[in-house]
């Protein structure tokens, strides 16, 4: 926007500096136009003066050579006549002085042909050439009468369209400065929006770096977690699941290799007694998988069934804070909510040492936010701050989860002190519920 106002800016301006310009020039060129009559004025004059002479050398002289040089010199007159017409046509009263200087100018044409008439005709007639002398004169007054009150008119146009032309320069001048230093404004704005746009750009691209990173790390963690747990449900299911199947088959051998008559109904109940806890820990070792109460009834169900277990199991006292009525949600979004859950809660077993826990979770039409809260250890604070700004792995736990928040377009905030922590997950539920109808179509 900033680079489109500037090159607008500029278009502006080249448009009315070349106004502007246009204008200027027009009153340069009325300018010139008041210097072209004076100057057009000065000639007719200069010729008026020069066929004067010529008059007055022939007259004294009777040389016919003057009287040459007078005839020739009479067009030049009229020509200056007419160019001073044709400049001040666009002025009524510029015209009406020409019409008057024309007049008079052609009377003094007449008086002076007249003079060298009667100079041809008769020589010694002295007393008549002194009468058209005086005529002369008289006529050389008033045309220099008219010429003055011209020159006068001349200049007052002079002063007026010098003052504009003053103006117009000053006006073009400020346009142009305006302009300047107005697009390099809006020039500096733009590097700076530009500047502060590759820098943004350049932390995002160092945040994907990190983040890829921390994926690959994540994930070499994720495999390593995999093969433990496979080793650790494998013992699992040796230890326990194992010996309660190898007891009932042994029970059952000893029951069937037994005499019909003998055989012990206390053998055959033994054995009914470890099928059930047979049944009884494939239960436990599936709900640990995966609870199907999240998939039958929601988060909210199997949030209560787990906090109740876990509270059992680890002796950690936890208050559960779920608003009555909550409904289902995306199944995507409640799987990413257990799993905060199930992660917050265990990290509270196994490093804060905390006696008790809060559980809460809020939800409006446009997000869901779950917060577990301890009253532990809490987490390094130099260990927390790499964690949060620079992408620094804090175990698997805390990584995963923030990825599996990130991946619902969610915000995982972490608040640790000496006197406890406070994990908030919040998720925007429209995408997330986006995220859900995806997975459910595949």
């Amino acid at each position: 926007m900033a680079f489109a106002s500037a090159v607008t800016v500029l278009l502006l301006s080249a448009t009315a500096a070349y106004v502007t310009i246009a204008r200027l020039r027009d009153s340069a060129h009325w300018v010139i136009h008041t210097y072209q009559v004076e100057s057009s004025i000065g000639e007719l004059d200069a010729s008026v003066a020069v066929f004067t002479r010529l008059r007055t050398g022939y007259v004294l002289s009777g040389d016919e050579d003057l009287v040459k040089s007078f005839q020739s010199a009479l067009p030049k007159v009229r020509e200056k006549l007419q160019e001073i017409r044709a400049l001040t046509q666009d002025n009524p009263a510029q015209v009406e002085l020409c019409n008057r200087l024309e007049a008079v100018t052609e009377q003094r044409i007449a008086v002076a042909q007249h003079s060298i008439a009667l100079r041809t005709s008769e020589p010694a007639s002295d007393a008549k050439q002194s009468g058209l002398t005086m005529d002369g004169l008289n006529l050389g007054f008033q045309s220099a009468a008219i010429t003055l009150e011209m020159r006068k008119d001349e200049q007052a146009l002079l002063r007026i369209r010098m003052r504009e032309s003053n103006r117009l320069f000053v006006l073009t001048v400020v346009i142009l400065a305006a302009t300047f230093a107005l697009a390099l404004i809006l020039l500096f704005i733009h590097y700076l929006l530009l500047n502060g746009e590759l820098r943004a750009r350049e932390l995002a691209e160092r945040a994907a770096r990190e983040g890829e990173n921390s994926l690959r790390h994540l994930t070499s963690r994720l495999l390593q977690m995999q093969d433990e747990e496979r080793r650790k449900f494998s013992r699992e299911l040796h230890d326990s699941l194992g010996q309660y199947l190898a007891g009932v088959k042994m029970s059952l051998d000893m029951f069937a290799q037994a005499d019909p008559k003998t055989r012990s109904e206390e053998v055959l109940a033994g054995a009914i007694q470890l099928l059930d806890q047979s049944i009884a820990e494939t239960r436990t070792i599936s709900h640990l998988l995966h609870p199907p109460l999240l998939d039958e009834v929601g988060f909210a169900s199997a949030a209560k069934w787990y906090v109740q277990g876990f509270s059992e199991r680890s002796g950690v006292a936890v208050n559960m804070e779920i608003p009555d009525g909550q409904g289902r949600l995306p199944r995507s979004l409640e799987l990413g909510l257990f799993r905060v859950l199930q992660e917050s809660l265990t990290n509270i077993h196994r490093h804060s040492k905390s006696p008790r826990a809060e559980v809460k979770l809020n939800s409006s039409p446009n997000k869901v936010v779950l917060q577990v809260k301890d009253y532990g250890n809490g987490i390094p604070a130099e260990s927390l701050r790499q964690f949060q700004n620079k992408g620094t792995n804090l175990g698997v736990g805390l990584t995963g989860m923030r990825e599996r928040v990130r991946e619902l377009s969610g915000l995982l905030d972490i608040r640790s002190s000496p006197q406890g922590t406070v994990i908030t997950a919040t998720f925007p539920l429209g995408n997330a519920y986006g995220k859900a109808v995806s997975t459910s179509a595949d």
